[in-house]
């Protein structure tokens, strides 16, 4: 990827000199949705109504954000570094984050703009070994995740020689779709989804919450390529970083994960869906850029 020399994010907090704050209790706290573990989620019919409502309000040329304009985490205001604890990263690594990070402001800035909508950009926290969080306590073990309670993202920048040593998924495309995966959920959050999902969470049984929870993913991953197919018309792209992306997606997918970890895999403990689907939802969104090819909740996964 071309990063170098482009415009970094302000919205950037370099926490990794700080030690972590104790962790909340379990009963109440948000849902935080890490890259590599399931989440809690709703229902299908209240996700499929909101999906379609979302869909063709914005066919019918109404607004749909003012429709959720009455609380919770998407009406937060934007976040930036003012007044935000930590300092501006300096290293190679964190730049690379924050540059990536900045294209991702620009490419769904723009598309809600399209709408006549405003995206309220995400901070991304750069922390080292554990981290507090409007969700609670987490460590690295967690991997990088999103919390819709203070509408950041959390990342461990190690995680990358993880990702390139243990799970054989080299190259700076597959950090960057790490990055644009977590804000795939700040998008989910921003319009519905995420709060509505977690709001019909007690009433599904695990077997349910697995399968919805592998649909948010998907829909995660489809947005994250949105970001790809519209950093590749601003030329930024370059030979080998699409593949780079796939080969992530596939494998950080349940099933490659567990017959790497146990040697077999429990279909119905899924919560993030196969290294196939992964990979495929991503491709749907990178093909040509549309959110209307990212509804995974009406579509076969």
């Amino acid at each position: 990827m071309r990063w170098r020399g482009r415009r970094e994010s302000s919205n950037v907090e370099d926490r990794r000199g700080q030690g972590g704050g104790g962790g909340f209790g379990r009963s109440g706290r948000p849902i935080q949705i890490p890259l590599g573990r399931g989440v809690g989620g709703g229902g299908l019919s209240g996700i499929v109504i909101l999906i379609v409502l979302f869909f063709v309000l914005r066919a019918c040329g109404i607004d749909p954000m003012q429709i959720l304009e009455g609380g919770g985490p998407a009406t937060n205001p934007q976040i930036s570094r003012d007044g935000a604890t930590g300092d501006r990263p300096t290293d190679e690594q964190a730049q690379f984050v924050s540059v990536v990070l900045a294209e991702t402001e620009d490419v769904w800035n723009g598309i809600f703009q399209a709408e006549g909508q405003t995206y309220r950009e995400p901070a991304l926290v750069l922390f080292a070994g554990q981290v507090q969080s409007a969700c609670g306590f987490a460590s690295s073990a967690s991997g990088p995740f999103y919390c819709p309670g203070d509408s950041r993202l959390y990342l461990d920048t190690d995680f990358f020689d993880e990702l390139s040593q243990r799970f054989g998924a080299s190259g700076d495309f597959a950090q960057a779709y790490v990055v644009a995966h977590e804000v795939g959920h700040h998008v989910q959050n921003l319009i519905g989804v995420l709060p509505e999902f977690n709001r019909q969470r007690q009433a599904m049984s695990q077997t349910e919450a697995n399968e919805m929870s592998i649909r948010v993913e998907l829909q995660a991953d489809c947005f994250a390529g949105i970001w790809a197919h519209f950093t590749d018309q601003k030329g930024l792209l370059e030979e080998g970083d699409i593949e780079e992306a796939l080969n992530a997606a596939h494998q950080i997918g349940d099933d490659t994960l567990q017959r790497r970890t146990q040697g077999y895999v429990v279909p119905e403990s899924f919560n993030h869906g196969t290294s196939e689907q992964r990979a495929t939802w991503f491709q749907n969104g990178f093909a040509n850029g549309r959110l209307a090819d990212c509804d995974t909740f009406n579509n076969p996964v």
